[in-house]
């Protein structure tokens, strides 16, 4: 099977494509903290993959499937207000975190968004950390970004959700029901220059986006660094 994010053009071009949508919530008075974001937000790819009702003949399985045949697109959008609660409104599962909300939803066709969705914005969705992140807990996964790339904070929350989802699909059964089980602990850190070289060269699942939006095709934005893929 070709790559879910390979840059060149393949076989997953020519099915149907299909995006998760995840939208993530942003008041005016208390906007969640940008890690604390990106961390939420991959947290919710992850739920999304293990729910029962994206698996076997579960209500969400068959658009699960049909989006990981084809390219991996991931789009995250800002809510607020009324437009958050109508979001709640649809079928999806709701993540919370230390500072933030995100909410995620079974895949789409890529021009095929509700309509209380595909109205809300989604770029220059913008965050920031009043404090810089400490140290990530080298004993959970971290999904380390590049130090390199400069990212909004809706683009850089859906690099983490492909990071956590290449992680996913490296582990074994066993492995992936003991990270569930705990809660889906992981850490989003930017990478220090000088380790990202021995990063993207140790084996460890990378991402290399398409291009579509902010960054040039074939950057790679995230190193999945599983304990279990070490």
């Amino acid at each position: 099977m070709s790559a879910p994010f390979q840059v060149s053009a393949n076989s997953r071009d020519e099915a149907p494509q299909f995006v998760l949508p995840l939208v993530v919530r942003i008041e005016k008075s208390a906007p969640p903290n940008r890690t604390d974001a990106l961390e939420t937000a991959a947290r919710a790819v992850l739920t999304m993959l293990s729910d029962e009702r994206a698996l076997g003949d579960g209500e969400w399985a068959q658009a699960v499937r049909d989006w990981e045949d084809a390219r991996i697109r991931k789009v995250v959008r800002r809510a607020r207000g009324a437009e958050w609660r109508r979001a709640e409104g649809l079928p999806g599962i709701t993540l919370t975190g230390k500072s933030a909300e995100v909410r995620v939803f079974p895949p789409v066709p890529l021009d095929g968004w509700p309509k209380d969705l595909a109205k809300l914005q989604v770029s220059g969705t913008e965050l920031e950390d009043p404090e810089p992140p400490v140290g990530a807990d080298r004993s959970e996964a971290v999904l380390w970004m590049n130090p390199e790339l400069e990212m909004s904070a809706g683009k850089a929350m859906a690099q983490a959700g492909h990071g956590a989802q290449l992680a996913w699909w490296e582990l074994s059964e066993e492995e992936r029901e003991a990270w569930r089980e705990a809660g889906f602990p992981l850490a989003v850190r930017t990478a220090d220059p000088a380790e990202w070289p021995r990063l993207t060269g140790s084996g460890l699942p990378l991402v290399r986006d398409a291009g579509f939006t902010e960054i040039a095709p074939g950057s790679c934005t995230v190193v999945a660094d599983h304990p279990a893929l070490r």
